[in-house]
């Protein structure tokens, strides 16, 4: 007679979790938590997903909280049940890093804009639109390539691009700056840039 024993009620916690911890691939974690309820609750206790995520993406580190409306919640939060609260929590945690972890990793690496939708202002369009930057080269028909803006009379007021990204998800872990270089005859390979540039970045998922 074949006898069948869970490691998960043989070893110790921090045993189960190096092994756990061992798996790389967040398919083979959502199939860990699929064989049984102990093991479904003790990946999701323990927030397995999450730190996969998170060793694979480090960027993720800056999320400050995951937000999903539910009416349950709300409600358990209002009578004062914390543990049902805490336990919808981690059990969204488990499913928004799974679902991201595995979205980076269906895309390879590469630009991230698929078009640019918007600028707050522009100086001269559409010479000067926001298309020229996602553009790369040199001067295009004699103009030169660059996006310029009108300005803010409030030096505090922030100017504003808007891009279509490749996927519904992306991962943005660098972003390419060349100032403008002046191209006419008085100002040719001059740089003009400003000294420090602070970026705000918003995702939109519709």
């Amino acid at each position: 007679m074949e006898i069948r024993m869970d490691f998960l009620d043989w070893l110790d916690h921090d045993t189960s979790m190096k092994i756990l911890r061992c798996l790389e691939d967040p398919a083979d974690l959502v199939r860990v938590s699929s064989v049984s309820r102990s093991w479904r609750h003790f990946v999701i206790a323990n927030g397995l997903c999450k730190q996969l995520c998170l060793r694979m993406f480090p960027h993720f580190l800056r999320v400050e909280c995951v937000i999903e409306p539910s009416c349950d919640i709300e409600k358990a939060s209002e009578v004062g049940c914390s543990k049902f609260v805490e336990w919808e929590t981690l059990k969204r945690e488990h499913k928004v890093y799974a679902f991201l972890v595995q979205g980076c990793m269906s895309f390879p690496f590469g630009k991230c804009i698929l078009d640019a939708i918007s600028a707050s202002s522009t100086d001269n369009f559409p010479e000067e639109s926001i298309r020229n930057t996602v553009q790369q080269g040199g001067p295009i028909e004699s103009r030169a390539s660059y996006w310029s803006s009108k300005g803010q009379r409030d030096a505090a007021v922030p100017e504003t691009l808007v891009y279509k990204l490749v996927a519904d998800i992306c991962v943005i872990t660098e972003i390419n700056i060349q100032p403008f270089k002046g191209y006419s005859s008085d100002t040719l390979n001059q740089i003009h840039s400003l000294p420090s540039i602070c970026f705000d970045l918003l995702v939109v998922i519709y």
